[in-house]
């Protein structure tokens, strides 16, 4: 099995821009779906937001899909690191073993 990518990096280039962690897990569809609700959720917050609403506050929907789907990539990333330590850890144990 191919060692997935650190979830550090992960997770940096998902605060670059929303949904691009999930296309790097390999989840483009997902990724898709945050960018969606990311574009529909802004436009909501900016057309119900108040004239005097900061600009931080007219796009504030945006901005937490945004940070979800950073966060949901870097927690798939870490999921797949783990998992392929562990199966390293149980073939290298079954070499020894045999």
């Amino acid at each position: 099995m191919k060692r997935p990518l650190n979830p550090y990096l992960v997770l940096a280039i998902a605060f670059l821009l929303p949904g691009a962690g999930q296309v790097l897990n390999r989840q483009p569809v997902r990724g898709l779906i945050f960018v969606l609700f990311a574009v529909l959720l802004g436009a909501f917050t900016l057309k119900t937001a108040p004239p005097q609403a900061s600009f931080v506050g007219q796009i504030a929907g945006t901005l937490f899909v945004w940070a979800v789907a950073a966060l949901d990539a870097y927690k798939v990333a870490r999921l797949r690191m783990e998992l392929w330590r562990q199966r390293q850890e149980n073939a290298a144990r079954e070499d020894k073993n045999s």
